[in-house]
C-alpha cells in the first residue's frame, strides 16, 4: 500500500462527493452497512496498491485493513449474533446502487454529468494544497484502455460492456504503426509549468473516460470549460496535432472564450469632442495657458498658391 488509508480518507472528505451520492441512493428498511465513503476508500485503495479493478479486489482491500480501520469504517459490525464482517454481496449491492444512481437511462458511452463532476471533484481534492496555484497551463492527451469484456462476435453487438467499441490505436512493436482495439479513449489533462515559469508537478487535474464511438477531443473540452466556473483558472493548453486539427468550434473557441480576457484601458479622448477630456480645474489652467503657435514641419502641407507670392525668394 503506498498511499495511507488517512491520505485517502482526507481526499474523499475534501471532494464532498460522499455524502452527494448518499442522497441520490434509495433508503431501504435496513440501514447499509456499506457507506459510499467507505466503497471509495476501498476502490482507492485497491487502485493505489497496483490490483486489478476487480470488485472483489475492493472487498478484500476492505477485509485486510486492521481492526480498528474496519470498525470505523463499518466494514465490521455488532449484530445480534456477533461481529459481521462486510460481505461481498453487500459491496456488490452498495456498488450497484452507486453504479445506478451516477449512470444515464440511456448509455452513450459518454459519462453523466453528476459522474463526471463527480470525477472533477475527486481528482482535484487530491492536488495538495500548495500546487494548486502552481501552475494554471495544462497538457492534454489521450491513450486507449481496453475492456474487460470480449468483443462481440461479428455481425452482432451483444457483448458484456455494451458502451465499449472499436478503436484505433498507435503502436510503437515493430510492423504495422496503428492497430484496433476494442474498449474506450481516457483523456486527461495534467499540471505543467507555465511559459518562462518555473517547474511544477505533474498531477493529473482532469480525466474523462468515452467510448470509442465518440470523439476524445470534443469530450474533453466541456471539462476543461468547466473549470473557471469552479474558481481554478485555465491557463495555456498544450496539445498535439491530433487537437488542432479539430475544427475550431470543437476546441481552440470554447477554450479561448473560457480563459479570462485581459482588461481594455479606458478610452483616453472623449469621441464627440476633439480636445481630451480632463478635470474641470486642469481645463481651466489649459485655457489660461497662451496658445502655441503652430509650425510648419517637414511632410505638412504646402502653403497655397496666393501664398507663395508672399514669401521671399
Amino acid at each position: 500500500m503506498n498511499t495511507p488509508l488517512a491520505v485517502i480518507e482526507d481526499i474523499i472528505d475534501a471532494s464532498g462527493v460522499a455524502p452527494q451520492i448518499e442522497v441520490l441512493l434509495p433508503i431501504g428498511v435496513r440501514r447499509r452497512q456499506l457507506t459510499v465513503r467507505t466503497l471509495l476508500a476501498g476502490m482507492m485503495l485497491t487502485v493505489d496498491d497496483d490490483r486489478p479493478a476487480h470488485l472483489t479486489r475492493v472487498h478484500q482491500a476492505l477485509a485486510s485493513l486492521p481492526a480498528e480501520d474496519q470498525k470505523r469504517l463499518r466494514v465490521t459490525e455488532d449484530w445480534r449474533n456477533g461481529p459481521h464482517q462486510l460481505t461481498y454481496r453487500q459491496a456488490e449491492r452498495t456498488f450497484g446502487l452507486v453504479a445506478m444512481a451516477l449512470g444515464k437511462d440511456q448509455p452513450d458511452g459518454a459519462p453523466s454529468d453528476v459522474l463526471a463532476r463527480t470525477c472533477d471533484d475527486l481528482l482535484e481534492a487530491s492536488i495538495p494544497a500548495e500546487h494548486k496555484d502552481a501552475s494554471s497551463a495544462l497538457a492534454t492527451d489521450w491513450t486507449d484502455v481496453e475492456s474487460w469484456s470480449r468483443p462481440p462476435r461479428h455481425g452482432t453487438a451483444e457483448c458484456a460492456d455494451p458502451e465499449a467499441s472499436w478503436g484505433h490505436r498507435n503502436s510503437n512493436l515493430p510492423g504495422p504503426k496503428g492497430e484496433m482495439f476494442f474498449g474506450y479513449y481516457l483523456s486527461a489533462a495534467t499540471m505543467t509549468r507555465e511559459e518562462n515559469g518555473p517547474p511544477v508537478p505533474e498531477l493529473a487535474r482532469r480525466m474523462i473516460l468515452t467510448s470509442c464511438e465518440l470523439d476524445p477531443v470534443r469530450a474533453l473540452a466541456p471539462v476543461l470549460t468547466r473549470m473557471p466556473g469552479n474558481g481554478i483558472p485555465l491557463g495555456d493548453v498544450l496539445a498535439d496535432s491530433g487537437y488542432a486539427h479539430r475544427d475550431a468550434e470543437a476546441w481552440a473557441i470554447p477554450l479561448r472564450l473560457a480563459r479570462p480576457r485581459p482588461a481594455r484601458h479606458p478610452p483616453r479622448r472623449d469621441h464627440h469632442q476633439r480636445q481630451p477630456v480632463l478635470p474641470a480645474d486642469t481645463r481651466a489652467a489649459a485655457a489660461d495657458r497662451p496658445a502655441t503657435p503652430r509650425r510648419h514641419y517637414r511632410g505638412h502641407r504646402s502653403p497655397r498658391r496666393q501664398d507663395r507670392r508672399a514669401i521671399p525668394p
